[in-house]
């Protein structure tokens, strides 16, 4: 599929800088593209790259500064990442629409209900009463429980598991191997030492543009639902405990853990391999460095936190700064007392 640089512009609202015809039918980085091919320049340390590459036509913020002649189309706009990522999104939309239908073999239930240009591909299982939306995208080897609802537009990637009562807004991307609803990690103990079960009779709600990574486990809640909100992007490997709640367009990076009936506010950013413990409350707003760990609620928006246990990320920088230089200070120290006691026997 061939795209000139005029209609990419009408796209993403940017303008042409050279020739509005040059055509391109494929995607590659700034360093590597070639021609007929179409690159994004957003960071400053590739703009070297602006002026080697072979690509045909190359998006730039609107305020990007040739230093020299470049051979490529530039298409101008506010944004370059933002733009960059609106097209590939467009593209993506265009080739999805492609996939309709249901593939053979397939289980559907006969109570499940499913709306108009949906693909449903191969050895996928359709419970009972399930419901799924429009231009829905099941792709083979999912298995979508009873009961669970998908709405429109939806993404459903290979192997993915939504066990029963699943709640799944409009559209969502759901990575390959995720599970969504399995059993919260409920057992109580006993005096013998054993522990008993308890049972996990609620669910888990997914609001709208959710994106949720491969691999990663969201499990059902003990009693009433365990809730990613509106917007919420979640990495590969994550681990979302029973009755937790991912708060309004935050992000959480891949390997994080986050402890039964813990609250997540709005716009947090929690890093890699974070793990938070159950039953806090962490405020809008939160940054949490990669590799915390969170052991008590976070109360004051925006803040920013990071080791383990984590404390404020300014004052553990300076920490920081001082454990390196302790070996230092050591031998300072060390010549102090030396001085302190030539002095002490001086005056002796």
């Amino acid at each position: 599929m061939e795209f000139t640089a005029i209609q990419i512009a009408t796209l993403i609202n940017g303008k042409v800088e050279g020739n509005p015809d040059a055509a391109v039918n494929s995607f590659g980085k700034i360093e590597e593209a070639k021609n007929e091919q179409l690159a994004f320049l957003a960071n400053p340390k590739y703009e070297d790259h602006l002026y080697t590459t072979s690509a045909s036509i190359i998006i730039v913020n609107e305020n990007q500064v040739l230093r020299e002649p470049i051979n490529a189309t530039l298409i101008r706009v506010p944004d370059a990442y933002t733009a960059f990522a609106t097209l590939l999104s467009t593209y993506q939309e265009m080739m999805q629409q492609q996939l309709t239908g249901i593939q053979q073999p397939a289980y559907i239930s006969k109570t499940a209900k499913i709306g108009e240009q949906v693909f449903i591909g191969a050895f996928v299982y359709l419970g009972d009463d399930v419901e799924i939306g429009n231009n829905v995208k099941v792709y083979p080897h999912a298995f979508i429980g009873n009961n669970v609802k998908l709405g429109d537009n939806c993404i459903i990637h290979p192997g993915v598991k939504l066990y029963h009562d699943c709640v799944i807004g409009k559209n969502v991307t759901i990575h390959a191997g995720s599970v969504l609803g399995a059993d919260g990690f409920g057992f109580a103990p006993q005096s013998d030492g054993s522990f008993k079960k308890v049972p996990q009779i609620g669910n888990v709600v997914v609001e709208d543009f959710v994106e949720i990574g491969a691999n990663a486990t969201i499990d059902r809640a003990t009693i009433g639902s365990t809730l990613i909100r509106t917007g919420a992007k979640l990495d590969n490997l994550i681990q979302i405990a029973h009755n937790v709640e991912i708060g309004p367009n935050s992000v959480i990076a891949a390997q994080s853990g986050i402890s039964g009936s813990t609250k997540i506010g709005k716009n947090s950013m929690i890093g890699g391999q974070v793990g938070i413990v159950g039953h806090i409350t962490i405020a809008d707003g939160t940054r949490i460095n990669a590799q915390s760990g969170v052991s008590k609620s976070i109360k004051v928006p925006n803040s920013a936190v990071t080791g383990s246990p984590a404390f404020d990320y300014t004052s553990a920088l300076r920490s920081q700064a001082v454990s390196r230089n302790l070996p230092e200070l050591e031998k300072r120290l060390i010549l102090l007392e030396k001085l302190v006691q030539q002095l002490t026997t001086e005056k002796s």
